[in-house]
């Protein structure tokens, strides 16, 4: 496997309604391997993932896809070898389940490549990998949150790319679903090879199943490595406030938060009930 990163994203500067996110962000992604990225809300996390699909367009600095400058690459180039799951999206009123899969297979069709039968084994074998094979003719409107989830999941796991983007994926989904749904993403990287980058705010389960760890403060970078080398108490109160101390899963070797006790919060300005 090449040791070349996948993602290389070089002192990027991104500005939206004036206030500048990313101050000269600069991080590699690893190919192969399964990286997550935390810290605390409005760090810039999002705005890296969706810099890196060029949603969003920096400033100054370039990103790198592979060797290739994402710039360069036509839309549905970049659609073939890189995919994202934003944060929330929208499902069309009247689509079903398996219609909205297979708009994943968007970038592999067009006016010489129409649908094949290896597009119809793209989306049955999506909805299969998360769960949905009896879910093909429901409409996503009649879904419940986490169900929908899971069919954004799928038509990303259709679209095939060689690397995979996640913005906080587990969102409305029950604990059974989201560690099914990390379980999935960890053998896309070290079964299939494939370059996934989740954002995740459970540092427990980021710990768990990534294989690197990117740590952001205020639109930078102030950390990335394994979790077990990467995490401290020290980090961690600095980057999210939280005082804790991190004890070892003797069965897992997972490194655990564990919240330090805190003063009781002043609830005084609160009109007590009667």
């Amino acid at each position: 496997m090449s040791t070349e990163p996948t993602l290389s994203v070089d002192a990027i500067d991104v500005v939206l309604d004036g206030t500048t996110i990313l101050p000269e962000l600069s991080v590699n992604v690893a190919p192969g391997k399964f990286t997550a990225i935390i810290g605390p809300n409005g760090c810039g996390k999002s705005t890296l993932l969706r810099s890196m699909v060029r949603l969003l367009k920096p400033q100054a600095g370039h990103i790198e896809l592979a060797g290739t400058d994402i710039a360069a690459l036509p839309a549905k180039e970049l659609a073939r070898r890189m995919a994202l799951l934003p944060q929330s999206a929208h499902a069309p009123s009247g689509i079903t389940v398996r219609d909205l899969v297979a708009r994943g297979r968007f970038p592999h069709t067009g006016l010489l490549r129409q649908w094949t039968p290896a597009d119809d084994a793209a989306v049955s074998g999506a909805l299969a990998a998360t769960g949905l094979e009896e879910f093909g003719k429901r409409l996503v409107e009649g879904l419940s949150g986490g169900q929908r989830q899971r069919v954004w999941v799928a038509m990303l796991l259709a679209q095939q790319t060689r690397t995979v983007l996640l913005d906080e994926p587990t969102t409305y989904l029950d604990i059974a679903h989201q560690y099914g749904l990390l379980e999935l993403m960890r053998e896309l990287a070290v079964g299939q090879g494939r370059t996934v980058v989740a954002v995740l705010h459970d540092l427990q389960q980021a710990a768990h199943y990534a294989d690197e760890l990117v740590v952001m403060k205020a639109g930078r970078v102030v950390a990335q490595g394994a979790p077990a080398e990467v995490l401290s108490a020290e980090l961690i109160e600095d980057v999210f406030g939280l005082a804790c101390h991190l004890v070892v899963d003797s069965a897992t070797g997972t490194v655990l938060v564990v919240p330090d006790r805190t003063e009781r919060p002043d609830l005084s300005a609160i009109q007590p009930l009667g």
